[in-house]
């Protein structure tokens, strides 16, 4: 017979049996998983803040941990969070499709002043950014914000789009120019 814990013993008086584990495979999936949600969840609701309504972030980072505890047999143990930025990408593109857009006049303007201290010049600055941002591709959009805003290097991104280091590296090297390109042609300052 097998001596129940404190704690199973307190929810069994309440007369809710908790089970003790005997599976160590179970023991050490839960075991990654609380580190893999104690190492990676600021990241990830830092995506999805940077990219939707904040409200949305951690709602959507749950959605993601509750996809990667589903597959965590398929995560690639060496590149965890390129696989968790992977499925927040599908994860957002999901969420997006179920909102309508706001007009771009509803949004509101946030962050700090970037182009010196004229208010005028900087909300100028950043429409053109934005502008040159939406005028390449949604994949350069996607390599550029993934490795400006969060840090991602060239293996990392190769492992988010399932593509190969060199194709990462060349992928960014494109998506840089043609952001160059568009910002130059954008600039009206």
């Amino acid at each position: 017979m097998r001596i129940a814990s404190t704690t199973a013993a307190a929810d069994a008086s309440k007369g809710v049996a908790m089970p003790d584990s005997a599976d160590p495979h179970v023991d050490s999936a839960a075991a990654w998983f609380t580190a893999v949600v104690h190492e990676h969840s600021t990241a990830l609701v830092r995506y999805f803040a940077r990219r939707g309504p904040r409200q949305d972030a951690e709602d959507l980072t749950a959605d993601v941990f509750a996809i990667a505890w589903r597959r965590r047999d398929d995560v690639p143990r060496e590149a965890v969070l390129p696989w968790l930025y992977r499925t927040a990408g599908f994860t957002l593109a999901n969420h997006r499709r179920k909102h309508l857009d706001l007009p771009v006049d509803d949004v509101p303007e946030s962050g700090v002043v970037r182009v010196g201290t004229d208010p005028e010049l900087s909300a100028l600055f950043d429409a053109e950014l934005r502008g040159a941002l939406n005028s390449v591709g949604e994949r350069d959009r996607q390599i550029l914000l993934l490795h400006a805003w969060e840090g991602l290097d060239g293996a990392e991104l190769a492992e988010v789009f399932g593509i190969s280091r060199s194709g990462a590296d060349a992928a960014l090297s494109r998506a840089r120019k043609r952001l160059r390109e568009a910002w130059g042609e954008r600039m009206s300052f």
